[in-house]
Formats: C-alpha cells, structure tokens, sequence
C-alpha cells in the first residue's frame, strides 16, 4: 500500500459536462474517500452569453462566456466536492457544423497528438486508478466530445497506466423514457422528424451491453445543484426543469462501458472501482 488514495480522473468537454453524465460519480466516489479529478478541455465559450444570447448573435461576446462559465464550473466542483479542477482552456468549437469548428485555435482543430501530451501529463501527475470519458462518437456527435474521446485514448497510450477505463452512456430504454420525459414538461414541444428519431435511437447502448450500473441516488441532490451552479446555460440544462424531487427519481443510476480493465472484476457491475478496493 502506498498511502496514495484511489483515484478517478474525468475528462469532460465544456463545464457543465461534469454534471450532466458523472455528476453522481463525482460526488459519491468524493464522499468515499476517493480523489476525484475533473479534465475540462474548453472554455464554453460557444455557449449562451448573458439574457440567453447565442453565439453569433449581437452581443455574445465568446470571452466574457468563458469567464462566467468558469466560475460556474468552480462553483459546481465545489458542489460535487471534486478535489482537483484542471482546464485545458481551449477554445469551444460549438454544435457539428458551426462555423466555429474550423476555428483557429478551436480545440476541434487542435492536433489530438498536442491535446493527448498534455493530459498524459496530467495523468502522469495525478496517476488515476479510474479514467472516465465519451465513446467515440462523443455520446452524441458533439465535435469537442469527439475530440475529448480521441485525446483521452491517445494520453493513455503515451503512459505506462493501466486504470480502469469507462465510457459514458445511457440504456435505451432510458432514452426512449427521457424523450417522454420530454415531452411531460414541454407540452410544446414537436414531435421528431423520422431522421431525427432514428437517430435519437442509436443514442446510447441496448441495457443489456451496458457494463456498469452505478447507484448514486444519495446524491442526485448534489447533482442537481451542480447542475444549476452552470445558470448562464440555464436554457439548455433541460434537467432543471423537473425540479429537485422529480430529478432524484429519475436521474439516480449512472452508467457506462467498461472499455479497459486488468482487474479482472466480473460485469456486470456495480462500483467503477471494483476489483481495486
């Protein structure tokens, strides 16, 4: 034993990623003793300026979102109790097909080799146990968490670590709920066209190929306020709206896809740190 404390690295794209798929996580595997490092790549700047101005619009000035946005995000880690934040400031890319993806200096445009050599220092530093991420299509299409998934896997071919590695995703049948969801608390909202209902269904894995099922129910509460901690993104955060009951009922399973192991812990499973404690 080295005394050094089990260890979870997640590698997120912008603030408020962090709360969105491993808020749960976070905030368990802190109040278990674990050190809970959180990886955001960008700056947020592509999101809502003050009033819900959009990129593009007059008045959204790119910087002055990152600045609020970074606060925010110190606000949530505080929530979550995340014992270190490190930000890799690059610039947000935005939505797949934004002018902004071709952004100089955008971290869609930055060399995976270039992003993978500063996180494999990071990994090197904090030496995770546990490495959490997106799959390969970034869970669901987003540039900057396609290229969050590709830098992760890069980094840790660069180390000589061999944590437990985790992909976030979601059941079907959570999806095809969450769409009703939905729809109960935006009785506006228009159905989908086919397209984007079939691809709303690829979304995710059949529950039966997910590998891990993490009860974190005991802390939805901090999930939510973490959640609302990020209220410049207010608009977007579509989980605010059902309240803080309402949110602890249905958002309290976490899971993912075990994509690297030599623990040899048996799947499915139940705790990401299973076989190391």
């Amino acid at each position: 034993m080295t005394g050094r404390p089990l260890t979870l690295m997640a590698v997120h794209a912008h603030p408020d990623d962090e709360a969105t798929g491993t808020g749960g996580v976070l905030a368990r595997y802190a109040a278990e003793g674990m050190r809970t490092v959180l990886v955001t790549c960008t700056d947020g700047g592509c999101g809502d300026g003050p009033g819900g101005v959009k990129p593009g619009e007059p008045g959204h000035d790119p910087a002055a979102v990152a600045s609020i946005r970074r606060q925010e995000l110190e606000a949530s880690c505080e929530v979550l109790k995340i014992s270190d934040l490190e930000m890799l400031d690059y610039a947000d890319s935005g939505m797949a097909g934004w002018a902004s993806n071709d952004a100089p200096g955008s971290f869609w445009q930055t060399p995976v080799e270039e992003g993978a050599a500063r996180l494999a220092e990071l990994m090197r530093h904090y030496r995770p146990d546990v490495v959490v991420t997106y799959d390969e299509n970034g869970f669901y299409g987003h540039p900057d968490h396609i290229q969050a998934h590709r830098i992760t896997m890069a980094a840790l071919e660069l180390t000589e670590l061999t944590p437990k590695v985790y992909w976030t995703t979601m059941p079907r049948s959570g999806m095809q709920r969450f769409g009703e969801i939905m729809r109960e608390f935006d009785e506006d909202m228009p159905e989908p066209d086919p397209a984007e209902a079939a691809a709303t269904a690829e979304i995710g894995l059949p529950d039966e190929e997910i590998t891990t099922w993490v009860d974190t129910t005991a802390f939805s509460g901090q999930k939510f306020d973490a959640l609302a901690a990020h209220a410049s993104q207010g608009e977007n955060i579509f989980f605010l709206k059902m309240g803080k009951e309402r949110f602890g009922e249905l958002m309290g399973m976490e899971t993912f896809l075990r994509v690297q192991d030599t623990t040899g812990a048996d799947l499915p499973e139940n705790d990401l740190f299973a076989g190391l404690r």
